[in-house]
């Protein structure tokens, strides 16, 4: 019975760590959490810290047309 006394006390404490952490970090979790859902998972910030780069044109323009 010593084992099962031990594991329902160990549980029981991870379960009081879990709440007084959510407790203490609550604004900082809040703020995480609505972030996390407004994100947009097609966007990835890797690509905004590098300007894009201007595209190059895949034929010279062509010369004028000679007037006649």
């Amino acid at each position: 019975m010593g084992k099962a006394k031990d594991a329902v006390v160990v549980v029981g404490a991870l379960a009081l760590a879990w709440a007084a952490i959510e407790l203490a970090l609550k604004p900082f979790l809040s703020k995480a959490r609505s972030d996390i859902d407004k994100s947009d998972p097609a966007r990835d910030p890797d690509d905004d810290a590098v300007p894009p780069a201007e595209p190059k044109p895949l034929d010279p323009p062509a010369p004028p047309a000679p007037d006649a």
